[in-house]
């Protein structure tokens, strides 16, 4: 059986990843990475408290076989751009390269639809740019997936968010263009992402883009 790291488990995707890997039975183990305790037992869960501006003090313990990476936070809720570059591009990357000098295979990433590294958008750019440098590690196999707005229950009330996303699902039935855009439950991607994981893969780098992802 194998052991899945979850980085980004208190996040939206992430707590979904968390639970499918600790109910499934090809998993032994499952290790996070957070900044806060859970409060979820587990004999199969192991949690690691850190700080991810000290990286040094732990990134020997991101061992295993998968990495999930979903972590990622609001311009909003971060209080600045650099902010939020630090927790959705630095943290992550610095956590996938520890993974891979560690021998982890398999990476897999929440990046977003519209990813590009050239985009003029801020948060397109990031995301293109992170999936372009964590494709250059040289991971056995590299995973992304690229929804785009996440639905699902948050712990923080986002109203208008809730609203975008009854519009999107709207507008993506009426206009065929927007149906890239359309809204995915944050549990559905948890599932696709874990399946993927589990297939005997053709490639060594594959994306998913939002029309692709379902279970």
């Amino acid at each position: 059986m194998k052991t899945a790291i979850v980085i980004g488990a208190t996040g939206l995707v992430g707590k979904f990843l968390l639970q499918n890997l600790l109910v499934d039975e090809r998993y032994s183990s499952v290790k996070i990475f957070t900044r806060k305790s859970l409060g979820i037992t587990s004999p199969k869960l192991s949690e690691h408290i850190v700080d991810f501006e000290k990286l040094h003090d732990w990134k020997n313990e991101i061992t295993g076989d998968e990495l999930y990476s979903a972590m990622g936070t609001t311009i909003k809720k971060a209080g600045s751009k650099a902010v939020q570059y630090k927790i959705d591009f630095s943290y992550q990357y610095e956590s996938a390269l520890a993974a891979f000098q560690n021998g982890v295979e398999k990476y897999l990433l929440v990046s977003s639809a519209g990813a590009n590294e050239n985009s003029g958008n801020f948060y397109l750019k990031m995301k293109g740019e992170l999936d372009r440098k964590v494709s250059s590690l040289g991971f056995k196999n590299i995973l992304i997936f690229r929804p785009s707005i996440l639905a699902g229950e948050r712990n923080e009330k986002r109203t208008a968010e809730k609203y975008s996303i009854a519009a999107m699902n709207i507008l993506s039935m009426i206009i065929p263009p927007l149906k890239k855009y359309k809204p995915v439950e944050a549990e559905t991607i948890a599932k696709f992402m874990i399946n993927k994981a589990n297939e005997s893969l053709t490639k060594s780098q594959i994306i998913f883009e939002l029309n692709q992802i379902s279970v």
